[in-house]
């Protein structure tokens, strides 16, 4: 469950850093990669880092015990 937990915070962060990229500079580096936002790479990518963040969700209840 732990590399779970990892892969999900590493997929949230670059998922993070991406729309970062997109405020700032206006530059797409999934849709960039895969040829737009359209493709199946890049519907792909923005599905598997959502499914992350919803995973990510149920963390918090681990985050308040530990407090």
């Amino acid at each position: 469950m732990k590399v779970l937990n990892v892969i999900s915070l590493i997929l949230i962060i670059l998922g993070g850093l991406n729309w970062l990229s997109v405020g700032v500079f206006k530059y797409d580096v999934v849709s960039e990669i895969f040829g737009g936002t359209e493709e199946v790479g890049s519907r792909i990518v923005y599905i598997v880092v959502g499914v992350a963040a919803l995973y990510a969700l149920s963390l918090f209840t681990k985050v308040a015990r530990e407090d």
